[in-house]
């Protein structure tokens, strides 16, 4: 793994990662929408232009009405001065719309990408990394990307504008006034630099903070049977604390440094227009002014506003560019995962696509979660199109990575892994995985309607079908019950049904599938003795003609499984029918003893 790919999720402070490839690919996702953002960049022009025409009005009202006392024509001062403000407001409001749109268009954009890629990473990927880290990058980074196109980049040329043509005005008006002016701004920008650098870090600061925070409640929250049942409310909870203190820390940091800037910005600001009305006073008073150019008390008013005109775009530079900071910070970790390759994927030309016939063959297969920490150590056996297969052994055996490693969830390091003799590396992914139905012992049920969770969205499975899988689970009972039936809303993960009703959906799920391959994963150790009586009929009769692999700790469950094979610390020691392996007197042989003295003495 790249050190980009450790720091992005390790959330370290990325720091001034900066790149004009990453600000270049940014602009990419503005392509779609170029028209759109040219708009409203030509009406942030105008807004700004206008603007900066306020401070002349206030000038011609002083010198040319208030001063001389004169009245004809001011309805038309009055109604031009309305006119300006009123278009002002009307492209204000234009440009807000659609830099708006643009941005929840980009975003848009941006998390569909994001959740696709999710959606194909392999499941090393959420093995290694944080959920709740990851959702920040759909969140949080997602969002700062959205202030950059909405308040970024356009406000910042807009402001740019602004500056250039307040300062044209104040030459044009009186360029001594605007020399005397301008003095203050090297100031204001030594002020705007020295937030900019510190602000910075406490922006990195808040996002590497907020999104400790985010996965630790993931965590604790999905976790929250587990924390409850070992009483470790107040551990947790004093965890916490100590997380949540550290973002708030993170946050008052980056607050002081605002509650500096911007009243030393308003200093600043207050030291400029003082020198102004000094050095007005000083040429008004002592009669210095050339000839023609003498000030008026209107140019003192203009140049006041527009001191204060002046420092506000500056000053709005110093954000500008924090929101540039952020957006690259978050992009630079958004385009690390979006950059990321997908380990499992499809091979260009497959050779071999559509259903299989069922014909499984592992041929020395060696494959470690994490360097050579093996957990399967030359594996190899063939199970034969129809037949049933079960998988035995302790706890970290290996017997699920068997099957997870046969429906490619991962990559095996040595040996090969063949489906109808053809290596499953070599079969078009979306086509292997469709051959397989599981059930697994944790049912996994999605929010939405009972029939929703049974087809998940495969629109070739019929109402009838539906029907004809709840009834051969003898799940009809409790669903006729719900309100709705097949329509009753589930919560998330199936919140108010018995483990039980759940392990039935998943089963009801599985027979309407209709698969070449069936894997029952633990599927009925979680289920009481009636409901797996009712369902064992289903299960034998959904077993017949296809390849099943059964993974499980109950031994009564699998005896009539045509061979069961037994694994050990990764390896196969044992293989044939439940007879024929207790007649080896084995390690079969001493798992079933143990299970059959525990039944006894329950």
């Amino acid at each position: 793994m790249s050190d980009d790919v450790r720091k992005y999720h390790e959330e370290d402070a990325i720091g001034n990662v900066y790149d004009i490839r990453i600000a270049r690919r940014l602009l990419g996702y503005l392509r779609p929408y170029w028209h759109l953002a040219a708009i409203a960049l030509v009406l942030t022009f105008l807004t700004n232009i206008l603007i900066s025409t306020q401070p002349f009005f206030t000038k011609l009202a002083v010198d040319e009405y208030i001063t001389p006392g004169r009245t004809d024509g001011i309805w038309l001062f009055a109604l031009a001065f309305f006119a300006v403000f009123l278009f002002r407001f009307i492209f204000s409001y234009a440009q807000e719309v659609l830099l708006n749109r643009v941005g929840q268009r980009v975003m848009l954009d941006i998390r569909s990408q994001i959740f696709s890629k999710l959606q194909r990473q392999e499941l090393a990927y959420y093995d290694r990394y944080p959920v709740g880290r990851i959702i920040t990058r759909l969140t949080s980074d997602v969002d700062a990307l959205n202030e950059l196109f909405t308040s970024g980049v356009i406000d910042v040329l807009g402001d740019l504008v602004i500056i250039i043509a307040i300062i044209v005005w104040m030459f044009a008006l009186d360029w001594k006034l605007a020399i005397v002016s301008l003095v203050t701004v090297p100031l204001l920008f030594a002020a705007t630099n020295w937030f900019r650098k510190h602000a910075r870090i406490g922006f990195d600061k808040v996002r590497t903070r907020n999104a400790r925070l985010n996965a630790f409640l993931q965590e604790y929250i999905s976790g929250a049977q587990t924390v409850q049942l070992m009483n470790a409310e107040d551990r947790a909870q004093a965890k916490f604390r100590e997380i949540n203190d550290r973002y708030r820390q993170a946050n008052i940091e980056t607050i002081y440094y605002y509650a500096i800037f911007y009243p030393l910005v308003d200093l600043i600001g207050a030291i400029g227009i003082a020198v102004v009305i000094f050095f007005f006073g000083y040429e008004y008073l002592s009669g210095l002014s050339a000839a023609g150019t003498a000030l008026t008390v209107g140019v003192l008013a203009a140049f006041i506003q527009y001191s204060q005109q002046l420092f506000q775009p500056i000053r709005d530079l110093s954000d500008k560019f924090n929101v540039l900071q952020a957006a690259i910070v978050a992009s630079h970790r958004i385009f690390v995962l979006l950059d990321l390759d997908v380990a499992i994927k499809s091979p260009e030309v497959p050779k071999r696509i559509g259903p299989a016939y069922g014909k499984i063959e592992f041929k020395n297969v060696w494959f470690a979660y994490k360097d050579n920490d093996w957990v399967l150590k030359d594996v190899s056996f063939t199970i034969e199109p129809g037949e049933s297969v079960a998988f035995v052994g302790h706890t970290g055996s290996g017997k699920t990575t068997v099957t997870n490693l046969l429906m490619r969830f991962y990559d095996i390091q040595k040996g090969s892994i063949l489906l109808d003799d053809i290596d499953i590396r070599e079969w078009d992914l979306n086509d292997l995985r469709s051959n397989f139905a599981v059930v697994l012992q944790d049912v996994f049920l999605f929010s939405g309607s009972v029939e929703q969770n049974i087809r998940l969205g495969n629109k070739s499975i019929s109402r009838d079908r539906v029907e004809w899988a709840i009834n051969e689970v003898h799940a009809q009972e409790f669903i006729s019950v719900l309100e709705g039936g097949l329509g009753f809303q589930l919560k998330e993960r199936g919140a108010g049904l018995s483990v039980g009703q759940k392990q039935l959906i998943s089963f009801a799920r599985a027979l309407a599938f209709d698969p070449k391959i069936l894997i029952l994963d633990e599927a009925t150790s979680s289920i009481d003795t009636e409901t797996e009586q009712l369902i064992q009929r289903a299960v034998d009769r959904v077993m017949q003609d296809r390849t099943s692999l059964v993974v499980a700790h109950r031994l009564s469950t699998i005896q009539r499984c045509d061979r069961i094979i037994v694994m050990h610390h990764g390896e196969l020691k044992e293989m044939g029918s439940h007879n024929e392996l207790l007649g080896l007197r084995g390690l079969y042989w001493k798992l079933y003893q143990l299970q059959y003295e525990a039944r006894a003495a329950g």
